[in-house]
């Protein structure tokens, strides 16, 4: 008998994480997985057809989650050159069935097949928390998604959360916006809240006179991506610019992370995802993060409340994008 198969991607703008997946007993097996370099290709359908070679059996359906709006089975994914389409990709490759969703969408989908030990615990909440829950994943950009409770199960839906403005809740964060409109004029909260945030905070800080730039950091900046910089020089000590760049940053995060909970009365959960989470770990855990998520004024109560978690297994979005479509496909049978 021969084995269904399920392709599914998670798709970002530094890289692509591409896997296939066997159906055992109604669930999902991982067969392979391999991650591309995003900008080295000219499309999707070019990393599949390098990931799926010539030798694939038939696949019953495939599901990617990918950055950005996705409307009428089309996406461009933020931050990439090139598209996406469903037919394009069903019709090369021969699957009956093929579904694109938002990324953060795929993680939000991902998040029930997850164990206990995939998440770090930042903020316990009440023991008998319940209800929607959401995701917001700094990254690359700043990707948000809310996951609806309907009396049984979670419904997903996605936005796009993070390109809503940036609101600054002192003088320092109002001083940020000030220097980020001159360079912007529209300044979302993703030009605070993620990879890029980290940039712009540490040139805020450096180009205002709030802290002296180190030779050494410039020069490595000029080879290495500036938040891993940043990052570390600030944990070795060496940079303090750089530890009040992730100050300042954590702090923001911690605060929209609660915009986004407050919007979509998440009284389920917090979920922090992407990759800027687990390696700023020690710091999410701190005073300042949690203080900036519970500072809500008449509700600081119901903030404190919530379970916040960040998703340790970077393969959340990728599960969820491959049960969504196994989900599809015994749905609609094609």
């Amino acid at each position: 008998m021969q084995q269904h198969l399920i392709l599914a991607g998670d798709i970002g703008g530094t890289k692509a994480n591409v896997a296939l997946f066997g159906v055992v007993g109604g669930k999902l097996a991982m067969l392979r997985e391999q991650r591309y370099a995003s900008t080295n290709y000219p499309g999707l359908n070019a990393i599949l057809r390098e990931f799926l070679g010539k030798d694939t059996p038939p696949i019953l359906a495939a599901g990617f989650g990918i950055p950005g709006v996705v409307h009428d089975g089309r996406a461009k994914p933020t931050n990439l050159t090139w598209g996406v389409d469903e037919n394009e990709i069903a019709q090369e490759f021969g699957i009956p069935q093929v579904s694109l969703l938002n990324d953060l969408a795929a993680n939000a989908h991902g998040i029930a097949h997850l164990q206990a030990s995939d998440f770090a615990p930042i903020q316990q909440g009440s023991p008998l928390a319940k209800g929607n829950r959401c995701v917001v994943s700094p990254g690359t950009g700043l990707g948000q998604a809310g996951l609806f409770w309907d009396g049984h199960k979670h419904q997903v839906w996605a936005c796009e959360g993070g390109h809503a403005d940036f609101a600054p809740r002192n003088d320092l964060e109002i001083a940020l916006l000030e220097y980020l409109i001159k360079q912007f004029v529209h300044v979302s909260a993703e030009r605070v809240a993620s990879g890029m945030g980290m940039e712009n905070i540490y040139k805020f800080l450096r180009d205002t006179g709030r802290g002296t730039e180190l030779p050494a950091v410039q020069e490595e900046m000029t080879t290495s991506k500036p938040g891993a910089v940043i990052t570390k020089y600030a944990d070795s000590g060496e940079c303090p610019m750089c530890a009040k760049t992730l100050d300042v940053f954590v702090s923001c995060l911690g605060a929209e992370a609660a915009n986004m909970a407050l919007k979509t009365m998440a009284t389920g959960g917090v979920f922090l995802g992407g990759g800027v989470p687990v390696k700023l770990l020690h710091r999410i855990q701190s005073i300042a993060f949690m203080h900036a998520f519970t500072d809500k004024g008449r509700l600081s109560s119901l903030m404190e409340s919530i379970p916040v978690l960040v998703i340790l297994n970077d393969q959340a979005a990728l599960l969820g994008a491959a049960h969504y479509a196994l989900d599809k496909a015994t749905a609609n049978p094609k």
